[in-house]
């Protein structure tokens, strides 16, 4: 089934592999992308993948969680313009293919350069310490949909086929999913708390023309107790009470496709990347994390069959890494299984696979270093596979 193509309103998948957002930290200070960046993303056009999803981009500067995030701006258009043009043409002559682009549209929130909260989080503030006066105001908040409209329409005119409004791993919107203690229009009630991220989806949707995708990378459950945490229990089990109702509002909203995330990297990086190294001892075997993303995905079809859900975690299963992604789409897991840490170890796994020369020795070794390298305030990328990033982790980490 991975060979077989989809359709959604109009866009055509040539298969269903999709390359997940892999932030880079490596752009130019300007938001553009970098040689190094641009780099990447004609590995990326190389594979053969249905689908590429871009890495998070900040609408507004305050939203950025560095310098060297990217950022779409009237400015940089063009520079954006000729990469979406170079990775069509690249993709056409080295595969035959036309890949779908999304880009993702963000604000950080808690981890932009100066933080901005939605409330006070004892539990991730363990980590970065903040005051009050990092509580970003109603005022503000509600400036933030026109923002969102204007990267949508940046991104139109860039020539991506779809807009990703982002809520995940404990950014902005995510956050305020679970702001159950802040006062205000924003936080309190289920309306309040979903409220920015309802509106900013609505805004983009009026913004872009009817052809153009509309999805979003969402954080189902951060994997954090309750009241810290959405889609979780007191008991920090997994809750899909409000995910459900969230979820239905989204689609009558006109959702057209849903990248499923779970937890937080910056605080539980085990749930949404099981690993076999990583900073810490994880709390639980990497098979409950991959288990966990299998209950909630095929949750999440069975109460909305016609969505079309792109499937995640398939990284760490390397030598079945094709047998378990198979699986997944003909148990109707999934419509799509979506490769992160994969393919920047192996950015052309999925074309030497259609070509029968998988190589098991190429795949990512889920060993975090390349978020290692990110934590460290690096350019990020394979520190195993790739020749520029293992030496930047030889003279930076060890």
């Amino acid at each position: 089934m991975i060979h077989e193509c989809f359709e959604i309103n109009g866009q055509k998948f040539t298969n269903r592999v999709v390359l997940q957002p892999m932030e880079g930290c490596d752009c130019n200070e300007d938001g553009s992308p970098s040689e190094l960046t641009v780099k990447k993303y004609v590995s990326a056009a190389k594979s053969g993948a249905g689908m590429i999803w871009m890495e998070a981009t900040a609408v507004c500067p305050e939203g950025r969680t560095n310098r060297r995030q990217m950022m779409l701006t009237r400015e940089n258009l063009p520079i954006f313009r000729e990469l979406v043009g170079e990775l069509r043409r690249i993709a056409k002559e080295e595969c035959g293919n036309e890949p779908v682009l999304i880009l993702q549209l963000t604000h950080s929130g808690r981890q932009s350069i100066s933080p901005m909260i939605a409330y006070r989080h004892p539990i991730y503030e363990e980590r970065r310490p903040v005051t009050d006066a990092n509580i970003v105001t109603d005022e503000y908040l509600d400036t933030l949909p026109q923002k969102y409209a204007e990267s949508a329409l940046l991104a139109v005119e860039a020539g991506f086929d779809g807009v990703d409004v982002k809520s995940c791993h404990g950014y902005l919107f995510q956050e305020l999913l679970s702001a159950f203690t802040r006062e205000g229009r924003y936080g309190g009630s289920f309306e309040n708390r979903t409220r920015l991220y309802l509106d900013c989806f609505r805004a983009v949707r009026d913004a872009i023309p009817r052809h153009i995708l509309l999805t979003t990378r969402w954080s189902v459950s951060d994997m954090v107790p309750k009241p810290y945490g959405f889609g979780t229990t007191e008991e920090n089990e997994l809750d899909l009470t409000e995910p459900d109702r969230l979820l239905d509002l989204l689609v009558a909203e006109g959702l057209q496709m849903l990248n499923v995330t779970v937890g937080n990297p910056y605080y539980n990086p085990h749930v949404n990347r099981p690993y076999r190294k990583g900073g810490y001892e994880a709390p639980e075997a990497p098979s409950a994390g991959l288990a966990r993303f299998e209950v909630i995905e095929r949750h999440l079809k069975e109460r909305h069959p016609s969505l079309p859900v792109v499937g995640s975690g398939l990284s760490y299963y390397r030598q079945d890494l094709m047998e378990q992604a198979e699986r997944q789409l003909a148990e109707g897991i999934c419509d799509f299984v979506g490769f992160g840490r994969m393919w920047l170890a192996y950015p052309e796994f999925y074309k030497d696979f259609r070509e029968g020369r998988f190589e098991t020795k190429k795949c990512c070794l889920a060993c975090s270093k390349c978020t290692a390298l990110m934590r460290a305030g690096q350019v990020s990328g394979c520190a195993v596979f790739n020749e520029y990033y293992r030496n930047l982790y030889k003279t930076i980490l060890l």
